[in-house]
């Protein structure tokens, strides 16, 4: 008899960041000691595709390329045994708001404490910060691990 019980869906945010790939592990590792599932959700965005200029398609995008890359990063990180739960998405959008987007019905959204974005952040605020502010559900901001942390 199987339970009727929802899954835990566990949302995090992977933009090939050493902080976003700590994020994932974390949230891998909470999926698993409740029996949930974790999202991981990849999302570009092409800078000049809002402003003066109008839309933009970067020549250099290749949709199969970024799905390969994001798939040898997956396998990097859970060494080529992915969990039993994880769900890959490939997005394009705002990073923020297909986050906040993605954490309707979840119970939780994972992101890193800094991503690739430096010169995006400056300007609109860091991916983190927005989606603490404005999730649907709790957010986990995870830091990457270094060797001079105390607590590796």
């Amino acid at each position: 008899m199987q339970s009727s019980e929802p899954t835990v869906r566990g949302v995090v945010g992977v933009d090939g960041s050493p902080s976003s790939y700590a994020a994932l592990g974390w949230a891998d590792r909470y999926a698993r000691s409740v029996g949930g599932v974790v999202e991981a959700i990849h999302v570009w965005d092409t800078p000049s595709a809002v402003g003066f200029t109008g839309p933009a398609i970067d020549p250099d995008f290749d949709l199969e390329q970024a799905r390969e890359r994001f798939a040898a990063e997956l396998d990097v990180i859970f060494a080529k045994e992915r969990p039993p739960g994880l769900r890959e998405v490939i997005v394009e959008g705002d990073p923020s708001e297909t986050l906040i987007r993605a954490s309707q019905g979840a119970e939780l959204l994972v992101v890193g404490r800094r991503g690739r974005g430096a010169f995006a952040r400056a300007m609109l605020g860091s991916v983190s910060q927005r989606c603490a502010q404005h999730a649907a559900c709790p957010v986990v901001v995870v830091r990457q691990e270094t060797e001079s942390d105390p607590a590796h």
